[in-house]
């Protein structure tokens, strides 16, 4: 029997524990089609991994920090390897729309369900706008766009990207399929052409390409460790759709089967698609040669004077930016419905069109963007590093509401009060425990860094006081749902 078939009945209160040993079944999982394939969460599974942090960020990140910056993303790599094989673990016990705001549902309660649904969506508003920035950065490239206020770019990637969201996820779904094939293909091509350039010694705008490029300009650090841990949060950013998988998960036929692999991949991906790129760039040019002003995949096809080809990789990382964007709305919609079924958030986020699309979570997700337009228009300069702190804001605290899961899941389990599946995390309870050590690590590195950073992580009081607020004001609409609800 599907989901959209089931009886009422069948559904037990959002906040009452599952029966010793059997999963706990999610209201908010209903009225989904299954119409995600294999293809499309392997891909969107390369897509999570491959953003606009990449393709944008690592400029300023090379820039600020030197070649020193392929070793932070390898070490975040494997921190959101953790966060994602978690994941992965707990959507192999139970399938979920509503992913870890469900399982937080189960093994936190409400509340727990309440300030993960949150911090997910602080996350995904914020980087929304940090999406529609860097797409409108990007279309400034161009010199028919030159003109256009940065805001007006804005409005309008925001506007495509949500007409196309609101139609089906099988939209989606094959969006994310080529917007991904296209991400993938350009960084396979670029490190062809990369590693050619340095095997062949070929010039790159007045520079050899090879060791000598690092070692000449200050070596793997440049400008000292402390740049390269200051980075820290700017990298986790460029991770920070890992966890999109899992939520395509309650939107796709057999889980079982297709997650394992997706998830796995992830872990090579990183290693070549983000460690094996920063490591060209850096071979290919000084890291002064770099800004965040432009795609370094776009500077160095400048510097080599070819004809077409930044004007083509500059597309690339537009898609980049909009698909990013376009997961963000999908997986906010997700997570939203999931919360307002349990009466944590608004109710018109619960509401689906006919395509079975949560539309209402999308649109307020979308509304975020327009304010996001707005600082556009207020400070085109900053407004990237502003939207990108406080996203980093959100994703830390997702992916410690994830590990806190994956912790008491495991718990649990030695309880014998579930049962894990035969894809684990491995070496658990440690992997949590270290990887929610790392996340505390970030949060006081961007506080130590000053700036922009210290002032984001200030905000974190005003961010629990509003949470705290906000739990006062939905908590009796929480209790009456889940008194309505039928017990197990």
């Amino acid at each position: 029997m599907s989901d959209r078939t089931m009886p009422a009945a069948d559904t037990p209160s959002p906040g009452t524990p599952a029966a010793t040993g059997a999963p706990h079944i999610d209201a908010g999982d209903a009225g989904y089609s299954k119409d995600l394939k294999s293809r499309h969460v392997n891909m969107i599974a390369i897509g999570g991994a491959i953003g606009t942090g990449l393709f944008l960020g690592a400029g300023g990140r090379l820039a600020g920090a030197g070649p020193s910056l392929a070793i932070a993303y390898a070490v975040c790599g494997v921190f959101a390897f953790f966060v994602v094989r978690a994941l992965g673990e707990l959507v192999l016990y139970r399938p979920s729309s509503g992913a870890f705001v469900s399982y937080a549902r189960e093994f936190m309660g409400e509340k727990g369900a309440y300030t993960a649904g949150w911090l997910y969506f602080l996350n995904w508003s914020t980087t929304a706008v940090a999406d529609i920035t860097a797409a409108a950065v990007f279309a400034h490239y161009w010199a028919l766009f030159s003109d256009v206020p940065q805001w007006a770019l804005a409005m309008i990637a925001l506007a495509i990207v949500l007409t196309a969201n609101l139609i089906s996820v099988k939209y989606f779904g094959e969006m994310e399929f080529w917007f991904a094939i296209i991400k993938v293909a350009a960084l396979v091509i670029f490190m062809c052409v990369g590693i050619f350039l340095v095997v062949t010694s070929h010039e790159v705008g007045g520079h050899t390409p090879g060791l000598s490029t690092i070692t000449d300009s200050g070596g793997m650090f440049p400008l000292g460790m402390l740049p390269m841990l200051m980075v820290v949060q700017g990298v986790v950013f460029a991770y920070a759709s890992v966890e999109l998988v899992g939520v395509a998960a309650g939107e796709t036929e057999n889980p079982e089967k297709i997650m394992p692999k997706a998830i796995n991949s992830i872990m090579w991906r990183v290693g070549l698609f983000y460690v094996g790129s920063v490591v060209l760039l850096s071979l290919l040019l000084p890291y002064t040669s770099f800004s965040g002003d432009q795609s370094p995949f776009v500077t160095v096809f400048d510097k080599l004077g070819i004809p077409g080809t930044s004007d083509i990789m500059n597309l690339v990382v537009l898609t980049a930016a909009l698909s990013s964007l376009n997961s963000g709305l999908y997986s906010t919609g997700r997570i939203l419905r999931s919360m307002a079924m349990a009466g944590s958030a608004p109710r018109f986020t619960a509401r689906m069109n006919k395509g079975h699309v949560p539309y209402g979570g999308i649109l307020l997700t979308a509304a975020f963007g327009v304010l996001g337009v707005g600082l556009n228009y207020v400070m085109p300069g900053e407004a990237f590093e502003i939207v990108l702190n406080l996203a980093s804001l959100g994703i830390l605290g997702t992916w410690g509401m994830i590990m806190l899961c994956s912790l008491l899941f495991w718990s649990r389990s030695k309880e014998g009060k579930v049962t894990r599946p035969s894809y684990k995390l491995p070496w658990a309870p440690y992997t949590q425990i270290v990887t929610l050590v790392f996340l505390a690590t970030v949060l006081f590195l961007m506080w130590y860094g000053g700036g922009i950073g210290r002032t984001t992580v200030n905000l974190v009081p005003v961010i629990a006081l509003l949470l705290v607020g906000g739990w006062f004001a939905v908590r009796k609409r929480v209790g009456a749902l889940a008194a309505s609800q039928p017990r197990d």
